[in-house]
């Protein structure tokens, strides 16, 4: 009898991470590199590389962007993660890079993803008692 899938050694699909690290110390660089590898084991993919960003810059091509978009390239590649999209840079170059990555046949994961804005519901609004965060928990939790 052999062993179940999940027992058996197998390579989960290739990732690449992106992250954007102007003055940052090495002590957040790690922790944010281990945050996209925790991301990946327990999503089963395989990080194989990180490209980072450390120049302020006005414009989406970079070199370690331009350098992301080359590996995109290569077969077998699943997608690109980030921490969250602000490490795609400010709005306008982020949802361009996010246009480049998805123009490339790849995915864009994010390790946080963004907030959804209920502008029908004010937290700390008047007339409303009683709102505040809920938290919800899987069947397993």
């Amino acid at each position: 009898m052999e062993s179940l899938t999940e027992h058996r050694p197998v390579s989960g699909p290739v990732v690449y991470g992106f992250l954007r690290l102007v003055r940052v110390s090495q002590a957040r660089q790690a922790a944010l590199v281990a945050s996209l590898a925790e991301y990946c084991r327990s999503h089963e993919l395989r990080l194989s590389g990180v490209f980072t960003d450390r120049e302020v810059s006005v414009e989406a091509s970079t070199a370690a962007f331009t350098g992301l978009l080359d590996v995109l390239s290569l077969p077998d590649v699943y997608g690109v993660i980030a921490p969250a999209m602000s490490h795609l840079g400010p709005k306008g170059i982020a949802a361009e890079r996010g246009r480049l990555i998805e123009g490339a046949g790849s995915r864009l994961l994010l390790v946080r993803r963004p907030r959804p804005t209920h502008p029908s519901i004010s937290l700390g609004g008047r007339g409303r008692r009683g709102l505040g965060i809920l938290r919800v928990l899987d069947a397993e939790s």
